[in-house]
């Protein structure tokens, strides 16, 4: 195996460009990038590249400045910042994860004094008065109890052990035929998908909700490192030979950001993808060179040093720098270049005012393969957080077009009853 990758990378080498390899050679060797840039250029191309891929612990950048009684409960003073002041159902995280408060809507906000008060709607754990910093997240309960559901703690076998998952049956009595598999994004956890578990029941669906590489439940990878997705799919394709060996026909996969550029892999190169009925995809990576680019644009990073940070991910000589096992193929993940390639119905949700993974190959994806994918826009959602900020559309949206998708193909009629004659919050066409 080790000859055999070795003479793949020597011939990926040798298609090299004499300037290209004298540039990679230039990160090696701490030189000048080709001439182009300076060593600390160099420097900042192989940090960036290392952020994109190196998984981090959770910032904790929102402050909390009181918890105060209210007419209805506990309220909480906060910092203005551009995810704290929209309106909806969130999370904060505090005490470096250990409490957890799901946080409800605007009270009032002060832009002069640079504050929103806001209702607390349930402390899951830890002190939140005594709290002074926190996360803010869209994945908003703790565990499949908080939404009233049962759950059963499985163990799907992965590279290098087994991963924790959840899963909620829609029928106690009998595994459904066609199971929702969640897969969360970069840096989250199973918790994400716990906002569209209700959805997937109410069409009958059993959900899967489950852990992979790096996340801090599943093993981690060899090398450490996130691979965009072209890693991580191997997870799930696991989590499908689980739900297949317990009942299941076919598969949708729910994807949040990383998770639908990972969603994607698996119905790209899966066994299984002939029994991937459907996509439904959050604020997904659809193009990694666009979210490279946004980001590098963002932290005010230069074209050609980013540039040269997605070089080193994509070729061997640059593990050396980034740690990687092996390069990351970001024109394989690339589904803006490749969407009539996707033949696997996609339903995409996605805000216009991402400013984490940007709307435009969502977008793009869906007026290049009309036939295929469905764009659906929200606004003033920022990065996956449609469901917080209007959750009754987002589940309209995704139970009528998941029961469209999972109808009965082969005869016009029985499908126009099926969908005519279930609506969000009732029994769908499997239950």
């Amino acid at each position: 195996m080790a000859s055999t990758n070795r003479s793949a990378s020597d011939a990926a080498e040798n298609k090299m460009s004499p300037r290209t390899k004298w540039a990679i050679a230039g990160f090696i060797a701490g030189g000048s990038l080709a001439g182009l840039v300076g060593a600390g250029s160099s420097a900042l191309a192989v940090y960036f590249a290392r952020r994109v891929i190196t998984p981090a612990a959770r910032h904790e950048d929102q402050e909390v400045l009181a918890v105060i009684r209210g007419d209805k409960g506990p309220q909480v003073i906060l910092a203005a910042t551009p995810d704290s002041t929209i309106d909806g159902v969130f999370s904060l995280f505090f005490s470096g994860g250990q409490g957890h408060a799901r946080i409800g809507r605007i009270v009032s906000y002060s832009p002069a004094e640079q504050t929103v008060l806001r209702e607390v709607e349930e402390v899951y754990s830890g002190n939140l008065s005594e709290a002074r910093r926190g996360w803010w997240s869209g994945a908003t309960y703790p565990d499949p109890a908080a939404i009233g559901l049962a759950a059963e703690d499985v163990n799907i076998t992965v590279d290098g052990g087994t991963a924790p998952a959840w899963l909620i049956r829609a029928d106690a009595s009998s595994p459904a035929p066609v199971w929702a598999i969640m897969v969360h994004g970069r840096g989250a956890t199973r918790l994400e998908g716990l906002r569209a578990v209700r959805t997937a029941r109410d069409l009958g669906l059993d959900s899967l909700l489950i852990s992979y590489r790096n996340d801090g439940l599943a093993p981690s990878a060899l090398d450490g490192r996130y691979g965009l997705g072209s890693t991580e799919w191997h997870d799930v394709e696991a989590a499908i030979d689980y739900a297949l060996e317990h009942g299941a026909k076919e598969v949708v996969l729910f994807g949040w950001s990383m998770g639908g550029a990972i969603s994607l892999q698996t119905a790209d190169l899966s066994k299984h993808r002939h029994l991937i009925r459907a996509l439904v995809l959050d604020a997904p990576v659809i193009n990694w060179v666009n979210v490279m680019a946004h980001h590098a644009e963002m932290n005010r990073i230069p074209y050609t040093v980013g540039r040269y940070g997605q070089l080193m991910l994509g070729h061997p000589l640059g593990r050396r720098l980034t740690g990687l096992a092996a390069p990351v193929d970001l024109k394989a993940m690339d589904w803006e270049a490749r969407a009539v390639e996707l033949r696997t119905p996609t339903l995409v949700i996605h805000s216009l005012d991402d400013d984490y993974v940007p709307f435009g190959p969502s977008a793009s994806l869906a007026e290049k393969n009309p036939e295929m994918v469905t764009f659906e826009p929200f606004n003033g959602a920022r990065h996956t957080k449609e469901w917080n900020v209007d959750p009754e559309r987002w589940e309209r949206v995704v139970h009528s077009w998941l029961q469209r998708e999972l109808a009965p193909r082969n005869n016009p009629g029985q499908a126009d009853a099926a969908v005519q004659g279930s609506a969000p919050g009732q029994p769908g066409i499997n239950g």
